[in-house]
């Protein structure tokens, strides 16, 4: 354990990691809690961090993993190697309802026998709506729409053939939690005793798990070490995700410091000092959008071909359909939190379209 100085809070050091964080195996991050870094069937995004907790009782997981054959043979080879198969999983706390995270708790609870899965409160909604459109004759998409209201209705077609093929091909099981997380609750995992915080707008009903006896924050993708995460890619995406991403951040500002878990990049020292990285980014990106409405700019889709995206530098028109339309959605984001501080106005053409003006005298 370490002070950082007088009046902070106690904070276990990092412990021994590989230096890629992907590599297969199990990782001690606490006493008697590993990380486990399972395959994605991502190109961009090669694995998710899965935290096993030991118990006397048996085991619990932080988050889950995409369900699919490459999954359930690196938790089997990861569980091995501390002494655990996949029987000895209890419960299962995801901190929020994306394949990534979701879909192998409830493959591992099948029908019933398995372990108990538990979300937070607030993907109630999105849950209920994939469940709903995996019956539907037609999948929804919302960000078709959204897409359409940035001004970029040729990605919004795009973005609709995406989603047809993507459901065409997947075969990742879904259903609704065992039970619902509620902002506050203590829940177990492990020997451990957590807290569990609403942090919305990664996505709605997105949590993080706080440890305040260990000093540590299983983040999920709320706080992610080397890329911000996206906003309010979901089902049943809320209004505003910017606004809530940026006060969730400030919420975990303001707990102590504490340990790094999250669920893509390596174990970090100090939640605070990501979280002021990525409230700066953030702005930085609002000036930005700012300045290009001032350069006369009209819609989210604009101001996002007017920006650079990723660490490479690359231009919207550069990027693939699914990460286009997530720029785009972020900026448009992005600029309804400018009308929020008063810095613009937006309205709603007849067209469909909104557009948006710097606000002035």
């Amino acid at each position: 354990m370490t002070q950082d100085s007088p009046g902070q809070a106690t904070r276990p050091a990092v412990p021994d990691q590989p230096d890629d964080w992907t590599e297969p195996g199990a990782y001690r991050v606490l006493d008697d809690v590993w990380r486990l870094p399972l395959p994605l069937p991502s190109a961009g995004l090669r694995a998710v961090n899965v935290y096993v907790a030991r118990a006397e009782d048996g085991l619990t997981l932080v988050d889950s993993g995409w369900a699919s054959p490459d999954t359930v043979a690196a938790l089997d080879r990861g569980l091995a190697a501390l002494g655990h198969t996949t029987a000895d999983i209890r419960r299962i706390v995801v901190t929020h309802a994306h394949h990534d995270h979701y879909t192998h708790a409830i493959a591992l609870r099948g029908n019933g026998g398995g372990p108990e899965v538990l979300l937070g409160r607030g993907e109630e909604l999105t849950v209920d709506a994939v469940l709903a459109d995996r019956s539907a004759a037609e999948p929804a998409m919302p960000q078709a729409a959204m897409l359409r209201r940035a001004g970029a209705p040729r990605l919004a077609e795009a973005m609709t053939e995406f989603g047809r093929a993507i459901r065409a091909a997947d075969r990742a099981p879904w259903d609704r939690p065992d039970q619902w997380l509620d902002d506050g609750q203590a829940v177990a995992v492990g020997a451990h005793r957590v807290e569990t915080r609403a942090t919305p707008g990664h996505t709605r009903g997105h949590v993080v798990l706080r440890d305040e006896a260990a000093g540590a924050l299983f983040a999920g993708d709320h706080v992610l070490p080397h890329i911000t995460p996206s906003i309010g890619y979901e089902r049943a995406p809320e209004p505003a995700p910017l606004r809530s991403y940026l006060a969730s951040l400030r919420l975990v500002r303001d707990l102590p410091d504490a340990l790094l878990l999250p669920a893509h990049g390596p174990v970090a020292r100090s939640v605070h000092t990501r979280v002021d990285e990525l409230l700066e980014h953030h702005e930085q990106r609002l000036s930005l959008a700012l300045d290009l409405l001032h350069s006369g700019a009209t819609t989210a889709h604009q101001v996002a071909a007017g920006m650079s995206w990723t660490r490479r530098e690359r231009k919207l028109d550069d990027l693939e359909t699914e990460h286009a339309a997530l720029a785009v959605l972020e900026i448009a984001a992005h600029l309804d939190v400018l009308v929020d501080r008063g810095l613009a106005r937006a309205d709603d053409g007849t067209d469909g379209v909104r557009r948006y003006v710097p606000a002035g005298p």
